[in-house]
């Protein structure tokens, strides 16, 4: 048995909920490493994490913020996995100058939030949660909703999220549409959508479904004036990617018949967006990020940031460092082999 010493011990500070929540002993995993994780807030208010971050080697971060203030007052920080594939919550350019290699977990979560984006759709199509809010209230009158198989999706970034979507709708029979700037034409195909101009996909498709990084604004008035009348917009990506006040309009208006998020312009502080008015319940349905809250994909992200954790503490090189320069990081593409 290896004797573990305390000059060999690294403290990994964990802000991420469900890390470790899975199948998998991911604690211990890091035990037998020589390593000790320490638990911090998931809303990475810098008051409360200053103690914990002094302390700490290495920082598997959350959805919260982390800032220059939060890496000035970590002066024995080595690395920064982010537990998941967005980065645009971490100051890349902070940590690149100060030498801290900033990593994610590229398609860990992706199987599970193509999932839920498919059954947001249906669900929105369909009105399954206004359906059972009616019965519950003595309310057996039907609402006509729409087949999937009958319509027009457009998706918009066609990363591994996007293609897991394409994937999940090929049994429906949709005439899919995508949207990415990174991918050649003949590549989208070969993944089984019809590539398109992003302005193009938002006039033609009948539901909608965003899968490109924070930091941009995709929809605003402007765009959802060009869009057809009832269309359906589902948003399992960011927040900010939308103008909430403009798509509550838009729900109004009947131009969108629906609304289908796994998350809010600012999550949990957002409780009053337009978009959770009541007398649009009908037509919104909001989950509190569930996309990536299966037990596979929480170990999967939990496996892959600790692996890189290890990694370069003990002075190797991590499998998925991201870019260390202010740009929104995009979910990897895996190219199909015929492509190559």
């Amino acid at each position: 048995m290896v004797r573990r010493t305390a000059a060999l011990m690294g403290v990994i500070l964990v802000t991420s909920r469900s890390f470790s929540d899975g199948d998998l002993d991911l604690v211990e995993r890091a035990a037998q490493a020589g390593h000790r994780i320490l638990r911090g807030p998931a809303h990475h208010d810098l008051d409360q994490l200053r103690s914990l971050l002094h302390g700490a080697d290495a920082w598997i971060a959350g959805t919260g913020a982390v800032t220059e203030e939060h890496l000035a007052a970590a002066p024995k920080l080595k690395v920064v996995a982010r537990y998941g594939v967005g980065t645009e919550s971490v100051d890349l350019a902070a940590a690149r100058d100060r030498g801290i290699p900033v990593t994610n977990t590229p398609g860990a979560n992706a199987d599970a939030v193509a999932d839920h984006a498919v059954g947001l759709m249906l669900a929105a199509l369909r009105f399954v949660p206004d359906g059972d809010r009616r019965v519950r209230a003595g309310d057996w009158g039907v609402r006509r909703g729409r087949e999937l198989g009958a319509a027009t999706v457009g998706i918009v970034g066609f990363g591994r999220i996007g293609q897991g979507v394409a994937a999940r709708l090929r049994g429906f029979g949709p005439r899919v549409l995508a949207a990415d700037p990174f991918l050649p034409d003949d590549v989208v195909r070969a993944l089984g959508a019809e590539p398109v101009a992003l302005e193009d996909l938002f006039r033609r498709a009948d539901v909608i479904t965003l899968h490109a990084p924070g930091g941009q604004r995709l929809v605003d008035a402007e765009r959802l004036a060009d869009m057809r009348p009832g269309t359906v917009l589902v948003n399992t990506a960011r927040g900010d990617l939308i103008d909430e006040a403009s798509v509550a309009r838009a729900l109004h208006d009947g131009i969108l018949a629906g609304y289908a998020a796994d998350t809010l312009d600012g999550d949990t502080a957002a409780h009053d967006s337009p978009l959770l008015a009541p007398e649009l319940a009908d037509r919104v349905i909001v989950t509190p990020h569930l996309g990536a809250q299966t037990t596979q994909a929480v170990d999967n992200m939990g496996s892959l940031s600790l692996a890189d954790v290890i990694a370069v503490l003990s002075g190797a090189e991590p499998a998925h460092p991201v870019p260390n320069a202010s740009i929104p990081v995009r979910d990897p593409v895996p190219v199909p082999e015929e492509t190559r």
